[in-house]
């Protein structure tokens, strides 16, 4: 993994999940009516949460401590973010199993159906990254692309294997993988033991880890980031059973719930300031986790409304269909706008900001919007070759 990257440069995780993906699929009529409403609303304000944060990263240097302007300081948590994205993949994977005693349909078709929906798109951004790195503007300090590069991106193999990154951004696209294969096992403990086993599997050796010297908060640049953030997808596996808990556990206020879990954990980072929080997103991830599961609890149920009725507008939802793309191709653009295109109109710093913003941001997301239209839309709403073919004949 190129220890380049910043904590936070990534989010996808996870690409929009079909209600049936993760498990037993519904008949097509019951599947709509049952979809939880306000999800792809969530993906779309992280992914532009992330964007905002990439425009804020790489116009003022210093991270983590920053030379921008202390007014700016909310920008720069895109790791938890990523984090988000994690926690909302595994929440969305799990609902249909939730529904199903936590049975999957199979493992083979799930991984099947991952490959088909994350893959495609993932490889086209990887080659327009490897493009922009290798003749516009680098991903990274350390160097351009190489072959290397080509081959472990392309086996999406980057949690494993170190070689120069072609997009800072994809270094989360391994972790998701990784997690995938996980999936099952986890619906296996939870369908067996319990939620409560679950929770204690995954995350108490993960915390006795970080406490040894050599697990002493490992950061972004390290490898094997995947089994340190197995806990944050195992909650939101875990969140999903509220899709069939009773009206008792339905009704509790999982939005307050949330709020309280988030504030001690913000409150601790902007006492100890920036340096601090990016040197313990180890420990904060893990603590952030419940909050973040208790928020999406309070979006499945339907409350706050008003959040619900935020998501679910059409500017929102519309941003959470291509979300995925937004986050695999944002970070060449905004690289390119802030390092080849501002330069020659603004001065450094503020204004190169602003810049960014007017410039590199819709340009960022019109860019995605293309791209879906080619790379993921297609492989939404077709789920196989034969699938692509019946489609095209039938133009």
């Amino acid at each position: 993994m190129d220890s380049s990257r910043p904590a936070g440069s990534a989010l996808d995780l996870a690409a929009p999940v079909g209600q049936g993906e993760g498990g037993n699929a519904d008949s097509g009529g019951a599947r709509s009516r049952r979809q939880v409403r306000g999800l792809d609303g969530l993906r779309g304000l992280a992914a532009l949460y992330v964007v905002l944060f990439h425009c804020w990263l790489y116009t003022f240097p210093g991270y983590p401590r920053s030379s921008a302007p202390p007014w700016l300081g909310g920008l720069m948590f895109g790791r938890l973010a990523v984090v988000f994205f994690l926690v909302l993949s595994g929440f969305s994977l799990a609902i249909s199993p939730a529904r199903h005693g936590w049975r999957p349909a199979g493992i083979g078709e799930f991984l099947r159906r991952r490959a088909w929906r994350i893959l495609p798109p993932y490889w086209a951004a990887l080659a327009m990254s490897l493009l922009i790195s290798w003749f516009v503007v680098p991903a990274s300090h350390f160097g351009p692309p190489t072959g290397a590069t080509v081959v472990v991106y392309g086996l999406v193999a980057q949690d494993v294997v170190t070689a120069p990154t072609p997009n800072g951004a994809f270094w989360s696209i391994g972790v998701e993988a990784e997690l995938y294969l996980l999936f099952p096992l986890l619906l296996f403990v939870r369908r067996r033991w319990g939620a409560v086993l679950l929770a204690g599997c995954v995350t108490l050796p993960v915390i006795a880890w970080g406490l040894t010297a050599a697990g002493a908060n490992p950061v972004e640049g390290d490898n094997w980031l995947a089994p340190h953030l197995a806990p944050v997808f195992a909650a939101g596996v875990l969140g999903a059973g509220v899709v069939t808990a009773s009206d008792r556990v339905r009704r509790l206020p999982w939005g307050w719930l949330a709020v309280l879990a988030a504030l001690p954990v913000l409150a601790l980072c902007a006492v100890r300031g920036s340096v601090w929080t990016v040197h313990h997103y180890f420990w904060i991830d893990l603590a952030v986790a419940p909050a973040m599961t208790m928020l999406l609890a309070a979006v499945a149920t339907g409350r706050p409304a008003l959040l619900v009725r935020l998501l679910t507008a059409r500017p929102v939802h519309g941003l959470g269909g291509f979300s995925y793309s937004l986050y695999l191709i944002h970070l060449p653009i905004v690289l390119a706008v802030i390092r080849r295109i501002a330069p020659h109109f603004v001065a450094p710093g503020l204004p190169t900001f602003w810049f960014t913003l007017t410039v590199g941001l819709p340009g960022s997301i019109l860019g995605a919007w293309l791209f879906s239209k080619v790379f993921e839309i297609p492989f939404k709403r077709n789920r196989s070759w034969q699938s692509f073919a019946a489609a095209r004949s039938a133009r």
